[in-house]
């Protein structure tokens, strides 16, 4: 079975389970707006600004591969990419340095959150799953 394959098999069930959660037997007209179920490996601003202008929501990994901490939170990137309507970016510091120094990025991970195209929230060190999803669900709704 190919990527594409998996991938569409995985977006047909969360889309079957999001449907059966909410009730309503269908789907929702935002599904056009929902992000991928993999990370977006993102170099450069215009990337990034494609990103948070595709999406409604959109939570930006800033990371390092030398990063002890980052690796422990890819995991955690992964299936909050996997479980949520937002898209989940990956901004890898060292080779985007501009980027990082416009969005004030002094450690790592952090992560930024956009809505509507602003970013409304920064958060610097690994976090838990449950606390990441809890901000991303509360600024989807």
């Amino acid at each position: 079975m190919s990527d594409d394959e998996l991938t569409d098999i995985r977006k047909q069930k969360r889309d079957q389970l999001e449907s059966n959660l909410r009730g309503d037997g269908g789907s929702t007209a935002k599904e056009a707006a929902s992000g991928p179920a993999e990370p977006i490996h993102v170099d450069g601003a215009s990337e990034l600004e494609d990103a948070v202008a595709s999406y409604d929501v959109v939570l930006v990994d800033f990371y390092a591969d030398w990063c002890g901490p980052c690796k422990i939170l890819e995991p955690t990137v992964k299936k909050l990419a996997e479980n949520t309507d937002a898209a989940v970016a990956k901004v890898d510091v060292d080779a985007n340095q501009e980027l990082a120094a416009q969005y004030q990025v002094r450690g790592v991970p952090t992560m930024v959150l956009f809505a509507g195209g602003e970013a409304v929230e920064q958060l610097v060190g690994v976090r838990g799953y449950d606390d990441l999803q809890s901000l991303v669900e509360s600024t989807l709704a």
